[in-house]
């Protein structure tokens, strides 16, 4: 009988061998279903008509740009959620008189469908690029400011206490101290919210869009093209993952000792 031990580590090579094999497994699955029309083409695309569209927007200069567009209004919807929820995190997380005002409010915000709010967001800011930025904001503002604090409430009490023994004050004791002990599970954070910024991008481009990777996905469904709403979903997915991996890279290389070795 094979044991499995919680939380083992395997060999880096075998790891990256599952990965793969998980994604292999899937596209095979996907490929025997439309390929054998278990499930109407119309519904299920094969995985080659998706690639070819895919090919055929690029060469027709049409992805691209839509790519373009939406991964500005990702980065600058979540850059604007960071300078401002991460802050308030951080003193959310570190006085509880701040936590009283702000963990209440976030944690009630949080649960209202984003969607919900895009007929309100026309009205206060109009249809333009400021509309769609407001949605991917509202969409990680919140969790990313609770997260941030329960960030800040991980740094041990016994760390801050040995700052105040060492003559410290408050201020030095946040900057010098609680800020560089959080840093690597903030860094984790915002990894985990880039990842949820991308899951609103469609939602946002609800709203009165022309270009970019959910109008075309919209577009799509009005004319039951799956082939492109599929190629729309699988690109979005791509950039996620390719944030996600930026950030993991980023957060290894400057808090290695984490794990305990460059």
């Amino acid at each position: 009988m094979i044991r499995i031990k919680i939380r083992r580590k395997i060999e880096k090579k075998k790891y990256i061998t599952f990965s793969i094999l998980t994604f292999i497994i899937i596209i095979g699955i996907w490929s025997l279903v439309s390929g054998l029309e278990l499930i109407d083409t119309i519904f299920l695309p094969t995985p080659l008509s998706v690639v070819k569209y895919a090919i055929s927007s690029i060469k027709d200069g049409v992805l691209l740009p839509n790519m373009g567009i939406s991964i500005y209004r990702i980065m600058i919807g979540f850059f604007i959620a960071v300078v401002l929820g991460v802050p308030i995190g951080i003193l959310a997380g570190t006085f509880k008189p701040i936590e009283a005002v702000v963990r209440p409010l976030s944690e009630f915000i949080r649960y209202m469908p984003v969607p919900a709010f895009v007929p309100l967001i026309m009205v206060w800011v109009g249809i333009g690029e400021s509309a769609k930025i407001t949605v991917i904001f509202i969409g990680t503002f919140f969790q990313l400011v609770l997260m941030v604090a329960d960030d800040a409430r991980s740094v041990p009490d016994d760390l801050i206490n040995a700052s105040y023994t060492l003559g410290t004050d408050t201020k030095t004791a946040i900057t010098k101290v609680l800020i560089p002990a959080m840093m690597p599970r903030l860094m984790e954070t915002l990894r985990m919210m880039i990842g949820w910024a991308w899951t609103y991008l469609v939602s946002a481009e609800l709203v009165a869009a022309s270009s970019s990777l959910g109008y075309s996905i919209l577009k799509a469904q009005r004319f039951v093209k799956t082939d492109a709403i599929f190629s729309g979903i699988i690109i979005i997915g791509l950039l996620g993952l390719i944030t996600d991996r930026i950030f993991a890279i980023a957060n290894k290389k400057l808090f290695y000792w984490v794990e305990g070795g460059k």
